[in-house]
């Protein structure tokens, strides 16, 4: 494992980087209010994780909302929101005639399905070739379209980006560049929810808090959250695939930079560009940056399973990462379970 300080820790990047980006939101009482509503959006559970010399809480997402991942409370909540905003009196049919349109790597897609059913609007969903055909049927048992496209995720993107603009569609992305910001920035603030469930369950301020990347959207949002909450307390560590440095080569670069690098098996943080909202958050936010291989995330799972914890090498990826950290037994460590077993 890899460890890169962050330089742009409490400031930010040079003021002239990102500048027409907005930052993270720290408003949880908007998505909290709107997704109560939801008979399925019961907090998940903070849970002690034995073994590992420090005391660890992990936050247990493999039961948000039926769905099985955090990934729920993203474009669930922002089709929710805009199916609000129609002040239908049919919100189930508030948005018949809307087309959905996304690439996922894993559960963005599944929110995006589940969130369209919900309000009468369609969902497509581009998938790369290494996606499993067995989450494609997910999909399509949520009633989505599933279309192939590429051989890895920004291929896919780029398809689904397509779509959208020839037919009219509505893009729906949990990543952001510029130009295309207000979905995926209320989205990531969907994902504040499990930040202040969090918040609120944990017995003391954590020293240390890990949290697994892929564009970015959730480390970036419960960073922000957090440090609204602890403020300079806790130690923030991002992590992500040696494969897929998408956040640390921005940290590293001091600006936006794409990265290029093999297919990893944590599939669903294996992005190689970053959601220029979570880099903006995350380079004020963030203290470090970690890097875990393949085989440290594979590692893992046993671990994680015996101790009833099973999860994907994405899933577990900030557990698996803590494995390598030496933190002394007084420290205090908050983790995410972002998802259960690969399928």
């Amino acid at each position: 494992m890899q460890v890169y300080d962050n330089p742009w820790r409490g400031e930010g990047l040079p003021q002239a980087t990102l500048a027409d980006i907005p930052w993270p939101s720290v408003d949880a009482d908007a998505p909290r209010a709107l997704l109560t509503r939801c008979p399925a959006a019961a907090a998940t559970p903070l849970v002690v994780a034995e073994g590992y010399g420090p005391s660890v809480w992990v936050k247990d997402e493999r039961t948000r909302m039926n769905l099985g991942s955090f990934k729920a409370l993203g474009a669930a909540y922002v089709i929710a929101h805009e199916a609000v905003q129609t002040g239908a009196a049919d919100i189930a049919r508030s948005l018949t005639g809307r087309t959905y349109v996304t690439a996922s790597a894993g559960n963005h897609g599944l929110s995006v399905a589940a969130g369209a059913a919900l309000f009468g609007a369609r969902a497509v969903i581009y998938l790369a070739a290494p996606v499993p055909e067995s989450f494609a049927e997910r999909l399509r048992a949520r009633g989505a379209e599933v279309v192939r496209a590429g051989g890895h995720y920004e291929a896919s993107m780029d398809a689904a980006f397509q779509a959208a603009d020839s037919n009219g569609w509505t893009l729906l992305s949990d990543s952001s560049w510029p130009g295309y910001t207000e979905l995926p920035h209320r989205l990531m603030e969907g994902y504040l929810v499990l930040a202040a469930e969090a918040a609120e369950q944990m017995p003391e301020v954590p020293t240390h808090i890990l949290l697994q990347a892929g564009v970015g959207g959730l480390a970036g949002a419960c960073a922000a959250y957090f440090r609204k909450i602890w403020g300079d307390a806790p130690q923030i560590i991002v992590v992500e695939p040696e494969a897929a440095p998408a956040l640390h080569a921005c940290i590293k670069a001091g600006k936006f930079v794409s990265t290029a690098g093999e297919v990893s098996n944590m599939g669903r943080l294996d992005c190689k560009d970053a959601s220029l909202i979570a880099l903006k958050g995350l380079a004020r936010d963030a203290d470090a940056f970690a890097l875990i291989s393949d085989d440290e995330a594979s590692a893992a799972l046993p671990e994680l399973a015996a101790i009833g914890l099973a999860a994907s090498e994405s899933g577990g990826a900030g557990l698996a990462a803590l494995s390598h950290m030496g933190l002394p037994v007084e420290a205090r460590v908050l983790c995410i379970l972002s998802e259960g077993p690969a399928e």
